[in-house]
């Protein structure tokens, strides 16, 4: 896959587990059109076992959104207000834990730089998964130490 060869230099994945970390109100909008099942296929295309594939979302979220994300197999991970901290610091302790070899981010926003720093630190490989090309934040493609849209994995998936 060209993919794969762009984004860890051969046509193999890495194995190991791959954490997945969905900021839901950044990436789930109505402008993006997004599909949980392919925020997940993304981050299986990385590698070996799922080890998290955890959804962040605010108290708003509708109990529809939940039960769906849920029956995707996401772990739904609620807060009260914002989402950032929180995913954040779970991220963070993946990765010093040692709870993955790849981490994977989907969103948007640039609050989660200092986490893939610090996974990067400590060796894992981060994945920055933006939503589409215009949802791309530069700072999360430029700290991760691969950046990809869902555009793009579409495109592959198509050809």
């Amino acid at each position: 896959m060209d993919l794969l060869r762009r984004l860890f230099g051969s046509d193999e994945a890495p194995s190991g587990r791959v954490a997945l970390f969905v900021d839901g109100p950044n990436v789930l909008r109505d402008e993006f059109d997004v599909d949980l099942d392919d925020i997940r296929e993304a981050a299986r295309a990385l590698g070996g076992q799922m080890s998290a594939t955890r959804l962040y979302l605010d108290e708003h979220a509708t109990p529809g959104l939940i039960q769906a994300a849920e029956a995707r197999g996401f772990e739904v991970i609620i807060t009260s207000g914002d989402v950032d901290v929180k995913l954040a610091v779970d991220l963070t302790r993946y990765a010093v834990e040692g709870r993955a070899e790849v981490i994977a981010i989907a969103s948007r926003d640039t609050d989660f730089k200092p986490a893939l720093e610090t996974a990067n630190e400590y060796g894992l490989r981060t994945v920055a998964i933006a939503p589409g090309s215009y949802g791309r934040s530069d700072a999360l493609q430029n700290a991760a130490t691969h950046a990809v849209t869902l555009d793009e994995l579409a495109d592959e998936r198509d050809n």
